[in-house]
């Protein structure tokens, strides 16, 4: 790609990450006001609340981590890469929370067992998402050690020796991937397939026991399975950017990156739009704060 094409792209990942900052600020915003007013917020609008938040920090990070990049800045960078890896950890669990909640409390599988999942998950949503938290920090821990040990034996004068640790960075950083970033998006897949085969099984039951007209269970998992399965597209190339950016075969300063970076991140910004637009709360937000645009759209 030719550098205007770059910076056609540049551009592009810089506007949706305004648009994803106002976006998720405002859901932060009125979930968390709702939050510290009542006291309380159900398990979902919990979760709801805690992933605009980490998003919202999510490309603020990734912004200025792309740019130190592209400015030379390494050692800056460093350290943002460690809250990077902080808050990449923290969202991509938050996402698999819900997935998992959306699968657990729309399903409608008849097993003793499911039903013990079903009566306890929304009791431990708040260790889940605290849980989040502490496995965020052990991967900035391992990001930050595994860089200050390469970084200093990558500066021995023994060509070798720096080789080999060149090596070991990017085995440590495959692996590092695997188990925080791959873990999580099985499990969010695992949470899709499970709804889909719920939905097979309502579809079946209706068919011999004859449809009813408000069929509220059959309209949960559309809602629910066309939310998380058009959010497995991007998902899925968000983790493999991951996976890829550790072994260093897109850089920064190739133009196929910011291509990268600009369909990885809209897939996020879109996924943010449906959730507002699935949630009472922020469409009852979004007709007092814009109601010409409510009125617009309807």
């Amino acid at each position: 790609m030719s550098f205007s094409r770059t910076f056609i792209f540049m551009a592009i990942f810089c506007m949706q990450s305004l648009a994803a900052l106002l976006q998720n600020g405002f859901v932060a915003t009125v979930l968390g006001r709702e939050w510290v007013r009542s006291q309380g917020l159900p398990a979902g609008d919990m979760i709801v609340a805690c992933l605009a938040a980490s998003r919202f920090c999510l490309h603020i990070v990734a912004t200025l981590n792309n740019f130190l990049a592209s400015t030379m800045l390494w050692t800056l960078r460093a350290y943002f890469s460690i809250l990077w890896d902080f808050i990449n950890t923290v969202n991509t669990w938050f996402t698999t929370w819900l997935a998992i909640f959306y699968c657990v409390k729309i399903s409608s599988f008849s097993h003793p067992i499911f039903f013990w999942i079903k009566w306890r998950v929304s009791r431990s949503v708040p260790r889940l998402l605290l849980g989040s938290l502490v496995i965020g920090g052990l991967s900035a821990i391992s990001s930050a050690t595994g860089k200050a040990i390469a970084f200093q034996m990558m500066a021995c004068e023994n060509c070798t020796i720096a080789y080999r640790m060149v090596a070991f960075y990017v085995y440590y950083f495959r692996c590092h991937a695997m188990l925080m970033w791959v873990t999580p998006f099985f499990l969010f897949l695992l949470s899709i397939i499970l709804l889909m085969f719920s939905l097979y099984q309502h579809l079946e039951q209706m068919r011999y026991h004859g449809p009813r007209s408000h069929d509220y269970s059959t309209q949960a998992h559309t809602m629910a399975l066309m939310s998380l399965a058009f959010f497995l597209i991007f998902y899925t190339s968000y983790v493999l950017l991951l996976t890829v950016s550790t072994t260093q075969v897109i850089n920064v300063h190739n133009s196929w990156h910011w291509a990268w970076e600009v369909i990885t991140y809209m897939g996020i910004l879109l996924h943010s739009t449906i959730l507002i637009l699935s949630n009472p709360k922020m469409r009852k937000a979004l007709k007092i704060k814009f109601p010409d645009f409510c009125i617009a759209r309807s």
